[in-house]
C-alpha cells in the first residue's frame, strides 16, 4: 500500500513548509527547497527533522 495521495496533496516539509514530492520508488519524501529526505514506514510518512537525510 503506498502513501494516500490525498495526502501527499497535503504533507509539507516542516523545516521550511515546501511542499514534498515521492522519491526512491515511493520509499520515501523529499523536499525540493531544502534537500531534506523523510523516510517512508510501514506506509507511513516520517515527518521528523531529525529522521531526515539530506540528500543533493
Amino acid at each position: 500500500m503506498a502513501v494516500d495521495p490525498e495526502l501527499l496533496e497535503i504533507l509539507a516539509c516542516p523545516n521550511c513548509k515546501t511542499k514534498v514530492e515521492l522519491v526512491k520508488g515511493g520509499t520515501a519524501l523529499k523536499c525540493p527547497q531544502c534537500r531534506r529526505v523523510y523516510p517512508i514506514k510501514d506506509d507511513i510518512p516520517v515527518m521528523l527533522i531529525d529522521e531526515a537525510t539530506i540528500e543533493n
